[in-house]
């Protein structure tokens, strides 16, 4: 099995979750990118497709996203397993919690994907995000807030890990 892991971070912190992700993963079946260096090498050689992005300001991708969404927009993903998570602050933005990770997650399902990794919402506080499921149970993939929740973050990515994979190898 190979995973790419596919994320851009301005302020550090989806890298740090990406690193986390990698760690926990294992380098021998997951390879991080960071798509403001290398864009999207190498996404269709990967079983697992797992894409991460912080929103910002009001609701926004990522500058990084924004500027690669052409070709991110033009990969044929049809059918590819994939899992998103998202970083973001729900007390300063509350509003807008990770509706960057619901806008990728719109594109993707547009295409055909094979979405796995929703999370629950519970142990949140936010008004609104773009990244809930139709229910409002779950989001699309795993939140993490490195503003106001860091220490909850590594327990969170290793149960989503671990979710993943299960999710994957039941498929398979």
């Amino acid at each position: 099995m190979k995973i790419g892991i596919y994320y851009a971070s301005t302020s550090g912190n989806t890298e740090i979750v990406s690193e986390c992700l990698l760690e926990t993963l294992g380098e021998d079946i997951a390879v991080k990118y960071d798509i403001e260096e290398v864009g999207f090498h190498d996404v269709e050689k990967n079983d697992i497709l797992i894409f991460g992005c912080p929103t910002w300001d009001y609701g926004n991708l990522q500058s990084d996203w924004e500027e690669r969404w052409e070709e991110f927009e033009g990969l044929n993903l049809g059918g590819k397993t994939v899992a998103l998570f998202g970083v973001g602050d729900q007390y300063g933005y509350p509003e807008w919690y990770l509706d960057a990770m619901g806008i990728i997650y719109d594109s993707l399902v547009s295409r055909g994907v094979h979405p796995i990794g929703q999370w629950k919402i519970d142990g949140y506080e936010f008004e609104k995000s773009r990244a809930l499921t139709p229910d409002g149970k779950h989001f699309v993939g795993l939140a993490i807030d490195e503003e106001s929740q860091s220490m909850q973050s590594k327990p969170r990515i290793a149960q989503w890990c671990c979710d993943v994979l299960e999710t994957y190898a039941a498929t398979v």
